[in-house]
């Protein structure tokens, strides 16, 4: 990894202007990652959303982020960290404002779509920049502070973006990013050094032992088409039948997209975006499985909860961001713990009981109806969800970094990555489809009621699924230790900061 500046220290204002703008950068996503969920129900009378908008709204964004999000931090190799970081800032920003200004939902939804493509610029350069800036000896410091404040961040999103919501209104959780962009742009430009992969200048990372380092450009546009097609089918179901042509022809385009990206994977070999002999690991496969049916539980708990606590329970907009504050403390306070009791006893216990205990507070969390007290009927399942996830988070990105050897721990964590936000991308557009939700029926307590008890569990079953797989499939990699090289994309929307920044290694430099 290659600096065109001396190694940066915390103690120095550069150092100290570095970091804030990884922070500030971190921040936006965050919040955006916290608080969207929550709004929904104000967007969708505003601006007169059906069932599928409101899904469009947080499926654009997630769609684009899994397909491109690699591809994001192959560029930043290459062509320059900050660059490429400034470009993502730049870019993400000027897609709030558009998310903003939105008047229909169409809007929204472009907007959204080119909010997360700026999204895949950004957020692999935040930790790309302290890895590749900092002298080996404050590399840790740096990440320790930068998960610490981000974590905060992290809390803080319910509140903010609820305060926004309900004293002004949900335009502001997107219009709150030009300000945080101001200041990671002026801190970027005066501070942040750049930096770069010698080898991706190169176009040949095999000489340093790790896959090679080129743009698989056409395998990002294939997996995203794969994506879109299976997504707008899922959507657009409920209102046009599984049977008319628009829906048949999103299946066929989703079938298609998966066949030809399987296909230019498997020539590109260890040029490609997904090198497809991670997968003859039958550890790396089974928990990119388990992550995509954990993340598709939980996206799914997130989706369905933050618009039936408003729309049924009567909550506020800022009550229901703390009512899931839980799970948020749950994970900042306990994954690291979780991941040293991981590594003593190995993966399987924790990744079999975290889920079981998950399921049963979705079970729990179904009991919830309009005359719920907060206390006796929202905290138990949220609070038993929080551990569960807890329990699950560490271990897994753990594991999946140790399934494949350490010059392939990049990309397989990018992976990994990718699999969650699909597994959200895919819930959160068959389960209205699934319980029957369509049209205005979100507006309706009774329709959404029956809906939302269906969705809790099928997302119970989901994480009773996970627990089967990690019981028999998971066992303890053989392979210990940190990888060599930093993770190059932003972990699932859940991850506390503080598993991510022990996810991403010190490059050893």
């Amino acid at each position: 990894m290659r600096s065109d500046s001396p190694p940066l220290r915390l103690g120095t204002s550069a150092g100290r202007g570095t970091l804030l703008a990884a922070i500030l950068a971190s921040g936006m996503v965050f919040l955006d990652g916290t608080v969207v969920n929550v709004a929904l129900p104000h967007l969708g009378r505003e601006l007169d959303a059906t069932v599928g908008g409101l899904q469009w709204t947080v499926n654009g964004y997630l769609l684009m982020l899994a397909a491109f999000v690699l591809l994001g931090g192959a560029l930043g190799d290459r062509f320059g960290r900050r660059r490429i970081f400034l470009i993502g800032v730049f870019w993400f920003t000027v897609a709030s404002l558009l998310c903003g200004f939105a008047q229909n939902t169409e809007w929204l939804v472009i907007a959204r779509v080119l909010q997360g493509a700026g999204g895949a610029l950004l957020t692999p350069g935040s930790l790309a920049l302290l890895q590749g800036s900092f002298h080996p000896d404050e590399r840790g410091r740096a990440i320790g502070a930068w998960s610490g404040l981000s974590g905060v961040s992290t809390a803080l999103g319910p509140f903010v973006g609820g305060w926004l919501i309900d004293a002004l209104s949900w335009r502001w959780i997107f219009f709150i990013n030009l300000p945080l962009a101001a200041g990671v742009v002026l801190a970027a430009i005066r501070w942040v050094p750049e930096s770069r992969d010698p080898s991706a200048e190169r176009g040949a990372g095999e000489a340093a032992g790790g896959p090679r380092n080129r743009f698989d450009v056409t395998g990002a546009v294939l997996g995203a088409l794969a994506l879109a097609g299976v997504t707008y089918a899922l959507i657009d179901a409920p209102q046009r039948g599984l049977a008319s042509w628009p829906v048949l022809g999103g299946f066929l385009v989703g079938v298609l997209g998966t066949a030809l990206f399987v296909l230019v994977e498997r020539r590109r070999a260890d040029a490609a975006m997904l090198p497809l002999r991670l997968f003859g690991s039958r550890l790396f496969s089974v928990l990119n499985v388990y992550t995509v049916t954990v993340y598709a539980a939980l996206s799914g708990l997130t989706f369905f909860l933050a618009v039936y606590l408003q729309n049924v329970v009567g909550y506020s907009a800022l009550w229901t961001g703390v009512a899931t504050l839980p799970l948020t403390i749950l994970l900042l306070i306990g994954s690291a713990r979780a991941g040293a009791l991981a590594a003593r006893i190995g993966p399987r216990l924790p990744l079999t009981v975290g889920p079981v205990v998950a399921g049963t507070g979705f079970l729990l969390l179904r009991g919830v109806d309009a005359d719920a007290n907060y206390w006796v009927d929202v905290l138990p399942g949220v609070f038993l969800f929080g551990l569960g996830m807890t329990l699950v988070v560490a271990p897994l990105t753990a594991s999946v970094l140790a399934a494949v050897a350490d010059r392939y721990a990049g990309v397989a964590s990018g992976v990994n990555n990718a699999a969650s936000r699909a597994g959200g991308l895919l819930a959160i557009a068959a389960l209205p489809l699934l319980v029957g939700l369509s049209g205005a029926g979100y507006e309706q307590p009774a329709e959404l009621t029956s809906a939302y008890r269906s969705a809790m569990l099928w997302c119970a079953g989901m994480m009773y699924v996970s627990a089967v797989l990690a019981l028999v499939l998971v066992h303890r990699p053989a392979k210990q230790g940190p990888p060599s090289r930093p993770c190059p994309s932003l972990p699932p929307p859940v991850y506390p900061a503080q598993e991510r920044a022990e996810a991403a290694p010190e490059h050893q430099g």
